[in-house]
């Protein structure tokens, strides 16, 4: 036992060491400057002539089967998704939102709507949380009309029921539109993925670098695949690269639903014109509109109207909304589809208008994942087209798996900024590791960078660079921005937007009039890449010139305040509370084989890791040996890990020592690891795994320590499930044999 105590007292001082931070904002705001917040005047008091429309929301848990399984749910009013909130312009919105959860805070973001900063939801940044058993009322003044939802800003809670619609009527003395024909009704859908797992595991599934989802939704990409498509040139160049397989989506979903199921029915009858308010809440999908009864037309995006333009397939970002019209051909009567369908083709869900004989929306073109010259085809063609196209010519142009509809979108109105205002531009890049699943802008998470400057009375130009492979919707809050494309329409009609799809390797630029005060959240949508660290906040200086400034309300086509005064509220810093803390999971990685048992237990927090990896083999030898490596870790970039802890050997000519070193990935994506010990003794390894099927996989590893000379193994693995494989290793020094790997 006295041989293991340096390893223990090692252990316990990198145990604390990369989390000594841990606790450093997670208290965000203190009790008291919250409540003095809280006093400052409602909306109710500000606009006592406004009619007030009131709800009540109470976040709790049920039993529900959203993909044929009961499972335990988060709903709000029993239900999920929640319940549609429908308003009038003009209105004030009072929401008394209740924690019916016994042990876990939550919080209401009212997304794309615009309200003042303390009514924003975003828990310590914005917002006080509402911890269980408590009520907050939210009241704001409902200044625009249009399609928007609401959803939980806490953890995951998004993933597990937490959002819903709302719906607000433009002005009963508003304009009618010209420009539309006679719509009979309108139906809010509110489409949405459904994991039967829990979303905290899904986390920690995708942190330790699991390709599980990708074998279940038949996207894992493979040698034995690339060959059967053609492929293997590709294959290897992505290889050589360095980068990992291409993923559409991270997760592989039980269901996909539409207003909480499957398949969703709307009465329609033959030649009735039909608005559908489409609404994407799903916490990791775009999904494919298209419909059977010919193009969709599309009216307004994101809550905003735009001129109506049709498109065959629209692809819908996460947090996007969409108002489309869909007429019912003429003749007996049917049901006709209008389907949602994952990007990554691995699920759809379907609304039928009508009732009769079923008529199938057609399906998008099949997804091609080892062509990376292929996936970025649409990107190209969209970069080749003019936003001058008339509804024909693009029908005809539209890419099998087309782009958003941005090229063609245009404002109503014009949406000009401020002329004498002044314009300052800044680039962000959207960068990531899907191997170590860390996600960032300019290469650093929120824990390491956590705002964007903006002084109120400039427009802030951003141009948003995506260095990924993945899609990736970013929303602002308490703003709307005007999305600037190349060749696209009239830029002084350009369409006002809250989120905005960046494809990859690829770039958007947006800008918006900064004219609110305090902190708002800029984030991926994608749930779990702004849990992994994609997100910044939008901070304006505080001080007593912008406190005064925030007083006097200043409207513009992009932003609208709606500040109280704030000269009695407390004196204002960012609390940024777990937005900006990166998360800790553990996970095991093991293996028991009948010859030795290999193995890794992590925790992980951001881009630091406390890791106890071992090696014991009993064949071949007269004495069971092992080597245990005690080690706290700091990943640098795709590139780079560097590395120190201890080490603990019986094994002959090892020794124990205390331990330093640094992994490179080559191209080919082969990882070489230096380590040195205290003792003078020095190990290069070389690791390389080869994916031969979907689920067959060949990992090779050489070792050359200046102690022990060289070693070496290979092992085929075979992916039962999540958790279980198959596996047999060839080892130099114990032989061969088999059993079981098992991660948790």
């Amino acid at each position: 036992m006295n041989r293991f105590r340096p390893l223990l007292a090692a252990a316990t001082l990198l145990a604390t060491a990369p989390f000594a931070r841990a606790c450093e904002e997670c208290g965000g705001r203190g009790k008291a400057a919250w409540a003095a917040f809280e006093l400052l005047p409602k909306a109710s008091q500000l606009y006592p002539d406004a009619p007030i429309v009131e709800y009540t929301l109470e976040i709790g848990e049920s039993m529900l089967s959203p993909a044929g399984q009961p499972v335990r749910t988060l709903t709000i009013n029993g239900s999920v998704p929640g319940p549609v909130l429908r308003f009038r312009e003009g209105d004030v919105a009072r929401i008394h939102v209740r924690n019916r959860l016994t042990s876990e805070q939550t919080s209401t973001h009212w997304h794309g709507v615009l309200v003042p900063n303390l009514e924003d939801g975003v828990p310590y940044l914005t917002t006080p949380p509402i911890g269980p058993g408590e009520t907050r009322t939210f009241e704001f003044l409902l200044k625009h009309s249009g399609t928007y939802w609401y959803h939980s800003h806490t953890g995951l809670q998004e993933q597990r029921g937490v959002y819903g619609a709302i719906v607000i009527e433009p002005k009963a003395d508003a304009p009618t539109r010209t420009d539309l024909p006679h719509i009979d009704h309108e139906e809010v859908v509110v489409l949405s993925d459904w994991t039967n797992e829990n979303a905290s595991d899904v986390m920690r599934t995708l942190l330790r670098g699991s390709d599980w989802y990708a074998i279940r939704k038949g996207t894992a990409q493979s040698l034995l695949g690339a060959l059967r498509a053609g492929h293997l040139a590709d294959y290897w160049k992505r290889e050589k690269a360095r980068l990992p397989p291409m993923d559409i989506s991270d997760v592989a979903y039980g269901a996909f639903l539409a207003n909480g199921r499957p398949r969703q029915q709307f009465p329609s009858r033959p030649g009735e014109t039909v608005r559908l308010r489409f609404i994407n809440s799903g916490a990791s999908t775009y999904f494919y509109l298209s419909s059977a009864a010919g193009p969709l037309t599309i009216i307004a995006a994101d809550g905003r109207d735009v001129v109506p333009i049709r498109q065959n397939r629209l692809l819908i970002g996460m947090a996007e909304t969409y108002d489309l019209l869909v007429t019912v051909p003429a003749g007996a009567p049917a049901a006709w589809e209008v389907r949602a369908t994952a990007q990554d083709g691995s699920g759809h869900a379907s609304v039928f208008l009508g009732d009769g004989q079923e008529n199938l929306a057609p399906m998008p073109a099949p997804l091609t994942p080892y062509d990376m010259d292929g996936a970025l085809a649409a990107v190209l063609d969209q970069l080749d087209e003019s936003g001058s196209l008339s509804d024909a010519e693009a029908l005809a142009k539209e890419n099998p798996r087309p782009l958003s509809a941005y090229l063609r979108l245009k404002s109503t109105s014009p949406t000009t900024l401020p002329a004498d205002a002044p314009v300052r531009q800044i680039t962000l890049k959207l960068t990531g590791d899907m191997i170590r699943y860390l996600w960032s802008i300019d290469g650093r998470p929120i824990d390491e960078q956590s705002t964007v400057p903006v002084k109120r009375g400039e427009i802030l130009r951003v141009v948003l660079v995506n260095n990924t492979m993945m899609h990736h919707p970013m929303h602002l809050h308490g703003h709307f921005f005007r999305l600037l494309i190349p060749d696209g329409v009239d830029p002084d009609y350009a369409p006002l937007k809250h989120t905005v799809d960046v494809p990859p390797m690829s770039r958007r630029t947006i800008e918006f009039y900064a004219n609110e005060d305090r902190d708002w959240l800029f984030h991926c949508h994608l749930l779990y890449h702004m849990m992994a660290g994609m997100a910044r906040v939008v901070s304006y200086p505080a001080g007593d010139e912008i406190r005064a400034a925030a007083n006097s309300t200043h409207d513009s086509p992009a932003s609208s305040s709606d500040a109280p005064p704030l000269t009695s509220a407390p004196a204002y810093r960012p609390a940024l509370g777990e937005h900006a803390m990166p998360h800790t999971f553990a996970w095991i990685d093991a293996s028991v084989q009948s010859h030795l048992s290999t193995g890794m237990g992590t925790i992980q927090r951001g881009r630091d890791n406390l890791n106890l990896m071992w090696k014991a083999g009993w064949e071949r030898v007269e004495h069971r040996e092992y080597e245990i490596d005690a080690t706290v870790s700091r990943y640098f970039n795709p590139r780079w890990t560097a590395f120190a802890g201890y080490r603990l050997t019986n094994i002959p000519d090892g020794h124990d020592a205390v331990i330093a070193g640094a992994t490179y990935r080559m191209p080919y994506l082969v990882d070489c690891t230096a380590t040195l010990q205290s003792n003078g003794d020095a190990r290069l390894a070389l690791v390389k795994m080869f994916q031969l099927t979907s689920r067959v996989s060949l990992t090779a590893r050489a070792d050359y320590d200046t102690a022990m000379k060289f070693s070496w193994n290979s092992t085929l693995s075979y992916t039962v499930s999540k958790r279980v494989s198959l596996n047999t290793t060839l080892d130099s020094d114990y032989g061969f044999g088999a059993g079981l790997g098992f991660r948790f």
